[in-house]
C-alpha cells in the first residue's frame, strides 16, 4: 500500500465533519496534495514505467521519458468528493528545465477532461502548467470553455539550474515566486473561475497525455496546495536562496553524491558512482552515496552516511535460533535499546529495576556485550538513543522507585535524565533533568527540522493515571528541551513515532485509567504544528505499539497486557491484534489477531526478503517462566509460529546486526539475566 494513502485518508478523515456542501464542492479545505509522490509511491517494489531518477548538482529529480498509465490518475483520487477546482490555490514545484524546454511548449503536469466514449479522443485541458520560451503558462479552462493562457513574463527560468517556483492563485491575484525572490505579480484582467468542472478528469504528470508536450527537464517536487498560500511554508523568510521543501518524494531524498563533469560537455543529468570491492569500510559521511560490492555474500550496498542499505544481496533464510549468549546482569531489565556508537562500536542501554546499583551501558566483543559504564537510575524502565546533529543523547525514563508506600505521603517529585556522549571522555554525562510521572517511556523523533522528545508519564504517586503526557521540543537558543505540546493519556505505557509520506503520526498505548485496562489508545497527526487526534482504538492494557511495513502495506500491532475491570479478576491469555491501513474502511482495521499472554513489546525484524515479528510474553497467571514466539509472514495467512524462545518474564526484545550476522536480545524483567539469540541462516 503506498504511503500517499496517508494522504487520501488525512483528506476523507479530516474533512469528514464540520464542512460545508460548498467547500467540499470546491475542495479548498483539504492539506497539501503531492501529486508526485502518488505515482512514485504506488509501488515501491519496482521501478515507475515512464520516468527515470536522476541526479544532478547534488539534487534527485526525475526525468519523464514517455507518457505511461502509471503517471496518470483520475483526479478523484486526491481531490475526494469535488465537482470544482479551488478557486484558490497554490502550486509548488522544483525543477531543472533542459534547453528543449526553452525552445518547445511542455507540460509539467495536465489535467484534463473525460476521454469521449470510444476513448478515441484525448480531453481537452481543464488546468496545466508549461515551460514555454523560458516561461511559465499557466493554462486553463475559462468561460465557455474558452482556453486561458496566464504567461509570467518577468520570470524567466535558466537552463540547467534548479529553480523552485511557487505559484499562487487567488480570486483576481496571481503571483510567482521564483526561488524566494521577489514575487511577480500578474494583473489580471479577469479572475481565475469559479466554476471549473474537474468531475470525471485526470491528472497527467510531466506531459499532457501525449508524446508531443512531454517535459525533458528534472522535477523533484510537484504539489498542490488547495485553498492557501504555499509561499510562507517554502520561503521561511525574506532572505532570497533560503528555500524549504514543502514534500519531495523519499526516492528523491538527496545522497549527496557529485556528479563527474567535464569543462567539453554538458553536465549529465545521471550521478556517476565509484563502486568498491572487497573488505567491508565503515559507512560514515566522507562515503555518503558510495556503493560497495560484497564478493563473499554476493550484495551491492549503499552508504548513507551511517549504514550500508542493500540494495542487492543473495537473500537469507532464517534457519533456527541459538543461544549466543547469557548475561548476568545487576538487577532485572524492563528495556534494552541497542545503538552503534561512532567510534566505539555497538553499544546498549539497559535499565536496570534496582535503584542502589543503577543502570548499565554495555559494549559488544566478540565474547558478546560486556559492561562499559554504570549510570545511577531510580527504577529505570526504558532508554531511548537519539542525535542532535554530531552530537549524541541517550534518556532515561525513571520511574522513581514508587511503590504502594508512597501513595499514601505527599507526592513526590520525579525526574527523567538526559545524558550526553562525551567524546574526551568517552562516557555518557548527565545532561538536562525532566520533571516526569513515572515515567514508562520516551520517544525522540524530528519533524521539519525540529527536534522533539515524548514522555510516556505513566501515573503519579498517589495513583492518577489519567494525567498528561508531555512533548518536549528543542530550544537551539537554549540548548535544552523545552514543554511544547502536553496531551492527555491513560496509564500511558509506550509512544511510537512513524512517518509516511508527508505525514507524522504518534500512536499512544494507554495501559489504564484506574478503573479498567479497557481504554482506548490514540493515534495523532501532526497539522498545524500540533499533534492532533485521528483516530481512536479500544485495547487492554497496552503495553507497545509498533510500526511496520510489507510491500507498501502499512500496518500497526499493539501488545495487550491483560483485561481487568475494577477488583475483577485478570486475563493475562488474551489477543494481541494486528491493524492494517484499509482505504475502503479510511481507518486502520483489524488485520490479525494473535494469543499472547501478558503481552509487553513487539519487535519487527526483516531477513532476506523473510519479515518477523517476536513477542515479548511475559505473564500466563501462574507463571513468568513462558515461550515467547517468533512469527513469520506468510501474506495471505498473516503471521504464523515458527519458534518458540523460552524466556522469564520478558520484558523487551530487540534486533540488531553485527559482522553481517544477525541477533536477538531480550531482557527479563524477574531475573538479573538478558539472553543473546544468534538467528541461523541459510
Amino acid at each position: 500500500m503506498s504511503p500517499m494513502i496517508f494522504l487520501l485518508l488525512l483528506i476523507l478523515r479530516l474533512t469528514t465533519t464540520g464542512t460545508s456542501a460548498q467547500t467540499w464542492r470546491h475542495c479548498t479545505d483539504l492539506p497539501p496534495l503531492d501529486l508526485l509522490s502518488f505515482v512514485l509511491e504506488k509501488d515501491t517494489s519496482r521501478p515507475t514505467p515512464g520516468v527515470r531518477v536522476m541526479e544532478d548538482g547534488g539534487m534527485r529529480g526525475v526525468r519523464f521519458s514517455r507518457p505511461h498509465p502509471s503517471l496518470s490518475f483520475p483526479s478523484a483520487q486526491l481531490l475526494v468528493n469535488c465537482d470544482l477546482f479551488p478557486v484558490d490555490f497554490s502550486i509548488v514545484v522544483t525543477l531543472k528545465v533542459s534547453p528543449a524546454d526553452l525552445k518547445r511548449n511542455e507540460y509539467i503536469f495536465s489535467l484534463l477532461e473525460e476521454n469521449d466514449a470510444d476513448n478515441r479522443t484525448r480531453g481537452a485541458v481543464i488546468l496545466g502548467l508549461k515551460i514555454a520560451g523560458s516561461r511559465l503558462h499557466l493554462v486553463f479552462q475559462g468561460h465557455a470553455k474558452a482556453t486561458e493562457n496566464w504567461v509570467f513574463r518577468g520570470v524567466e527560468l535558466t537552463e540547467s539550474q534548479w529553480h523552485t517556483l511557487v505559484l499562487v492563485v487567488t480570486g483576481q491575484r496571481a503571483t510567482l515566486t521564483v526561488d524566494c525572490n521577489a514575487p511577480v505579480d500578474m494583473g489580471l484582467s479577469r479572475s481565475f473561475p469559479t466554476d471549473l468542472d474537474i468531475k470525471g478528469s485526470t491528472f497527467h504528470l510531466g506531459s499532457r497525455g501525449r508524446w508531443k508536450g512531454l517535459f525533458s527537464g528534472l522535477v523533484r517536487q510537484l504539489v498542490l496546495v488547495p485553498g492557501s498560500d504555499a509561499t510562507p511554508q517554502v520561503c521561511p523568510s525574506s532572505e532570497p536562496g533560503r528555500i524549504n521543501t514543502l514534500s519531495v518524494p523519499p526516492v528523491l531524498f538527496d545522497l549527496s553524491v557529485k556528479a563527474q563533469k567535464t569543462d567539453s560537455h554538458p553536465p549529465s543529468y545521471e550521478a556517476q558512482l565509484k563502486v568498491s570491492i572487497g573488505p567491508q569500510n565503515s559507512c560514515s559521511e566522507t562515503l555518503r552515496g558510495q556503493l560497495w560490492f560484497n564478493p563473499n555474500r554476493k550484495g551491492l550496498y549503499l552508504c548513507d552516511g551511517a549504514t550500508w542499505i542493500p540494495l542487492l544481496e543473495e537473500h537469507k533464510r532464517l534457519d533456527y535460533v541459538v543461544e549466543r549468549q547469557v548475561l548476568t546482569t545487576s538487577s532485572e531489565t524492563y528495556d534494552i535499546e541497542v545503538f552503534q556508537m561512532p567510534g566505539m562500536g555497538l553499544m546498549a542501554a539497559m535499565a536496570h529495576r534496582s535503584t542502589s546499583s543503577g543502570s548499565g551501558v554495555y559494549l559488544w566483543s566478540q565474547s558478546g556485550f560486556q559492561l562499559y559504564q554504570s549510570i545511577s537510575t531510580y527504577g529505570a524502565l526504558s532508554w531511548r538513543y537519539f542525535t542532535l546533529g554530531e552530537k549524541a543523547f541517550l534518556v532515561v525514563s525513571n520511574s522513581g522507585g514508587w511503590s504502594q508506600e508512597l501513595a499514601e505521603e505527599e507526592a513526590k517529585e520525579e525526574f527523567s535524565i538526559i545524558y550526553k556522549w562525551s567524546k574526551k571522555r568517552k562516557r555518557f554525562v548527565t545532561y538536562q533533568t525532566l520533571r516526569t510521572h513515572c515515567a514508562r517511556d520516551w520517544e525522540a523523533f524530528s519533524i521539519n527540522g525540529h527536534t522533539y522528545l515524548a514522555v510516556a508519564n505513566h501515573r503519579q504517586p498517589n495513583n492518577n493515571h489519567t494525567i498528561e503526557s508531555v512533548l518536549y521540543q528543542w530550544n537551539r537558543r537554549s540548548k535544552s528541551f523545552e514543554v511544547y505540546q502536553r496531551l492527555q493519556t491513560s496509564g500511558a505505557y509506550d509512544w511510537e513515532f512513524f512517518t509516511v509520506g508527508p505525514y507524522h503520526f504518534l500512536v499512544v498505548a494507554n495501559a489504564f485509567d484506574g478503573v479498567t485496562t479497557h481504554v482506548d489508545s490514540v493515534i495523532y497527526v501532526w497539522l498545524s504544528g500540533s499533534f492532533q487526534v485521528f483516530q481512536t482504538i479500544k485495547t487492554f492494557c497496552a503495553t507497545d505499539w509498533e510500526m511496520f511495513q510489507i510491500d507498501g502495506r502499512v500496518f500497526l500491532v499493539v501488545a495487550n497486557g491483560h483485561r481487568l475491570h475494577g477488583s475483577g479478576p485478570s486475563e493475562y491469555a488474551i489477543n494481541s491484534t494486528i491493524y492494517e491501513l484499509d482505504l475502503s474502511a479510511r481507518l486502520f482495521v483489524r488485520f490479525q489477531d494473535i494469543i499472547t499472554y501478558s503481552a509487553v513489546d513487539w519487535e519487527f525484524f526483516s531477513l532476506g526478503e523473510d519479515y518477523f515479528l517476536v513477542v515479548a510474553n511475559s505473564f500466563d497467571g501462574d507463571s513468568y517462566s513462558l515461550n515467547s514466539v517468533l512469527y513469520r509472514w506468510q501474506g495471505y495467512e498473516g503471521f504464523v509460529p515458527v519458534h518458540w524462545l523460552p524466556t522469564i518474564g520478558c520484558s523487551d526484545w530487540e534486533f540488531f546486526t553485527y559482522e553481517e550476522k544477525s541477533y536477538l536480545i531480550y531482557s527479563s524483567a524477574k531475573a538479573p539475566l538478558s539472553k543473546v539469540f544468534m538467528l541461523k541462516t541459510h
